[in-house]
């Protein structure tokens, strides 16, 4: 997978409101139309409940 950076995320995620789930956060970043690599991270994540941007940063980085 091509390299993702936190500035990436928190672009896709600009004007997310918490707590979400994870079908929140991918059509919020398709609505700020992040890049392709992004969306599917986000599909791709093992948790469904988000508190906070920090968890998704956890969950995106760390899984």
């Amino acid at each position: 997978m091509a390299e993702l950076s936190p500035t990436d995320l928190q672009k896709a995620l600009k004007g997310m409101e918490y707590p979400t789930d994870k079908k929140h956060l991918v059509e919020r970043a398709r609505e700020n139309h992040a890049d392709d690599k992004v969306v599917s991270r986000l599909n791709g994540l093992k948790r469904d409940r988000f508190d906070g941007p920090n968890e998704v940063q956890k969950a995106v980085f760390n899984e």
